[in-house]
């Protein structure tokens, strides 16, 4: 059996970070991903789908994405329910993230994917300064060979 979902959007709005009573940090963020075709009206809808990172990839998520960025996730389907306040039982579907990249450096408002980072669960480079934007200073050409391209 295989769940595996990857997902390209832009988040709605910052990224949420709380921390579990066992002080797991968890964040939240929802992703906008525009469907591959047009409505009657020639417009193009979007899904709105929740995101949930945890620990290290919560943190880095929290430290550097932003409402509009372009992100990358890649995670798995997870449905959970619960019982509201009035007793009856909600439904939540969301993925759970276990790799997101940033596809947009801080430094280009709205451009297209100056430079990109990786950040997930034992990956993404632990020490040094985690307060420090990974994208200062960086407006370098990236240097790709023709066999990385995709197409």
């Amino acid at each position: 059996m295989l769940n595996r979902v990857i997902l390209i959007g832009r988040l709605t709005r910052d990224p949420e970070l709380r921390y579990t009573p066992a002080g797991v940090a968890v964040t939240q963020f929802t992703l906008a991903v525009d469907r591959p075709f047009s409505n009657q009206n020639k417009e193009r809808e979007a899904d709105f789908i929740p995101v949930v990172t945890w620990r290290q990839l919560a943190e880095t998520c929290a430290n550097y994405l932003r409402k509009g960025r372009l992100a990358a996730v890649e995670g798995r389907i997870q449905i959970r329910n619960y019982d509201n306040n009035e007793g009856r039982k909600v439904y939540v579907t969301e993925v759970i993230a276990d790799n997101v990249r940033f596809l947009e450096s801080a430094n280009r408002e709205g451009g297209a994917g100056g430079g990109r980072e990786e950040a997930a669960g034992n990956r993404y480079g632990g020490g040094g300064n985690r307060n420090q934007d990974p994208f200062a200073d960086d407006g370098k050409p990236i240097d790709i060979s023709d066999d990385d391209l995709p197409f």
